[in-house]
């Protein structure tokens, strides 16, 4: 049987209408990360089976590897990455999807994505503080006033962890923090094994940290954001 043609107009336009099927439908895998190395890496691509979340809408050029604040649109995509890499060992998330939107509501310049082909793929929050330690109320608390940027989290998706991301994000992010004239400090909680991996980037150990989530304590670091190492060398990241 042959195909209806298209009615009206000069017999040119006159052609086969195409037959119409059902669209393919493509299995996707929800996306879901932690973190760290070489300086200006090669940006591996998003590995099968990572869907595009609202953070990474294609355009019609985007770059390989890219770095920016984040936005109250990438907030679902940050608390997918962070609650994979937080839940699965403590049982908890430094900040839960309302505390992301509200923190990128609120001071989006202190935080840093990394994406990849426009897809996040590591990030850090932070926010201002006032107070000389951390105390419970910075968990949910921007003091515009503060000088002291408390960083809630650094998360990496597990499809590029152990690719040397975590400390390229943190560097830049502190590059990042010391072109800010008003943010004279950083700080940050963490468990007792993570403090060499701070110490690397000149945190230092101010003492047990106020802070306590359940029966989890942290100890709590430092670090000057004058004169420190990439504000006299350059990173090459």
């Amino acid at each position: 049987m042959q195909d209806k043609e298209v009615l009206g107009g000069p017999p040119w336009l006159r052609r086969p209408l195409p037959k119409l099927g059902r669209p393919k439908e493509t299995p996707v895998a929800r996306m879901s990360v932690q973190s760290t190395h070489p300086l200006k890496p090669e940006a591996p691509g998003l590995p099968p089976g990572i869907p595009e979340s609202p953070s990474c809408q294609r355009r019609h050029t985007l770059p390989a590897s890219e770095f920016r604040c984040l936005t109250p649109e990438d907030a679902v995509s940050a608390f997918e990455i962070e609650r994979e890499a937080f839940i699965s060992v403590l049982g908890i998330c430094p900040l839960y999807l309302d505390e992301i939107r509200h923190f990128l509501t609120l001071c989006p310049e202190l935080s840093l994505g990394w994406f990849e082909e426009g897809c996040l793929v590591a990030f850090i929050i932070g926010s201002l503080w006032d107070k000389e330690r951390l105390m419970q109320e910075s968990l949910t608390l921007h003091r515009p006033g503060g000088h002291i940027a408390h960083l809630h989290v650094l998360a990496v998706h597990r499809a590029f962890r152990q690719q040397g991301r975590g400390p390229i994000l943190l560097w830049r992010y502190l590059h990042h923090l010391g072109s800010q004239p008003a943010v004279h400090r950083a700080a940050l909680m963490c468990e007792d094994t993570l403090v060499p991996f701070y110490e690397r980037f000149s945190f230092h150990t101010v003492g047990p940290c106020a802070i306590t989530v359940g029966s989890l304590t942290f100890t709590e670091l430092h670090c000057s954001l004058r004169g420190h190492p990439f504000l006299r060398r350059n990173s090459g990241c």
